[in-house]
């Protein structure tokens, strides 16, 4: 029997994402949102509030990069969403991280970090149905040791997902069935 609790973002996993952004002087600047999907296969959206230093930040620069965050990273995917870049414009020299810009959008890629999503900034929805930051991916890389014959091996990237319930970090792993395939058993 079901027990009714507190309503929260109680939809898990919820993605970890490091999103890289330059400041106004070239510094790097990288948020921790968990609230972010894929609207289609080439269109990110991103469920941040124009307070956040990354909004502002990809606004001015029309680009920003979409990582996923890694159990190996999990206390540097942490400090990026524990430290304000409004307050703290240095967090990312802290985590000792390193980065390369981008060649196709104006935006750092981080080196540590297994995948990286590249996006052009199309539009911010502010309204009470908006989404927040809405951009179009123009590549997508991953490190050639998470690649399994040509497509990224899951297992290996080690990413992680956001609990909401208890505020932990959980590693995302281990295939559990075939997508498109494994329902037909029940024609």
């Amino acid at each position: 029997m079901k027990k009714q609790i507190k309503t929260t973002e109680a939809i898990f996993p919820m993605p970890v994402l490091l999103i890289s952004t330059f400041n106004e002087n070239g510094s790097v600047n990288v948020m921790n949102a968990a609230w972010g999907t894929m609207l289609d296969r080439d269109m990110v959206a991103l469920n941040l509030t124009e307070t956040h230093k990354t909004v502002e930040n990809i606004k001015a620069r029309k680009g920003f990069v979409v990582h996923l965050a890694d159990a190996k990273h999990v206390v540097e995917a942490d400090w990026f969403g524990v430290v304000s870049g409004n307050k703290n414009p240095d967090k990312f020299v802290k985590s000792g991280m390193t980065f390369v810009k981008s060649e196709l959008v104006d935006a750092p890629i981080i080196n540590e970090l297994p995948v990286a999503i590249e996006c052009e900034f199309v539009e911010y929805q502010n309204d009470s149905t908006g989404i927040g930051v809405i951009g179009k991916v123009v590549r997508t890389s991953v490190e050639e040791v998470n690649l399994k014959d040509g497509k990224v091996d899951i297992d290996s990237l080690e990413a992680i997902a956001f609990d909401p319930y208890t505020h932990g970090y959980y590693k995302v792993g281990g295939r559990v069935g075939e997508a498109f395939k494994d329902g037909l058993k029940l024609k």
